[in-house]
């Protein structure tokens, strides 16, 4: 996948990411699946900045950024633990 696979990818999900948002805001609230789908939505948006941080890293130090790859969600999502 290439940057702009990468950035379209998180655009889209912010996109969706900010419609269920707006559900509970609004106060129509979210049921039980649309808090699943938001909560996969949340994960796989930190696995796509991980993994467009590793292919900028890579293409920095002269290294392939094609040999970045997705990280599990139990890594990305304990970054700051």
């Amino acid at each position: 996948m290439q940057d702009d696979q990468i950035v379209h990818r998180i655009t889209e999900l912010v996109d969706r990411e900010h419609e269920l948002r707006s559900a509970i805001q609004e106060g129509d609230g979210i049921d039980d699946e649309g808090r699943s789908k938001l909560e996969a939505i949340e994960v796989q948006l930190d696995q796509c900045w991980d993994l467009l941080r590793q292919r900028r890293a890579k293409r920095e130090y002269a290294d392939d950024p094609s040999q970045a790859s997705v990280r599990d969600a139990g890594t990305v999502e304990n970054y700051r633990q």
